[in-house]
C-alpha cells in the first residue's frame, strides 16, 4: 500500500474519531439521551471512548512518520 494512500486512511480515522468524541459530548451534555437514563450516558461515553481509541494511536503513528521523513530529508 502506498504511503499517501495509507496517510489518507489515517486521516479519515482521525477524523472519525474527533466526529465522535464531539457527538459523545453532545449526547451527555445535551438532553436528548436523558429519558433513558443511565444507558444514555453509557452511550456518550462509548462514542467518546471509541473516538479516543481511534484519534490517539493515529496521531502517534503519523507524527513518527512525520519525523522519519524529516530525518531522511
Amino acid at each position: 500500500m502506498p504511503k499517501k494512500s495509507l496517510i489518507r486512511i489515517l486521516h479519515v480515522v482521525i477524523i472519525t474519531g474527533i466526529i465522535l468524541i464531539l457527538t459523545g459530548h453532545y449526547l451527555v451534555t445535551s438532553d436528548t439521551l436523558t429519558h433513558l437514563g443511565p444507558l444514555g450516558f453509557v452511550i456518550g461515553a462509548s462514542c467518546i471512548a471509541l473516538g479516543l481509541i481511534l484519534s490517539l494511536p493515529t496521531k502517534i503513528y503519523l507524527t513518527i512518520l512525520l519525523m522519519r521523513r524529516e530525518g531522511h530529508e
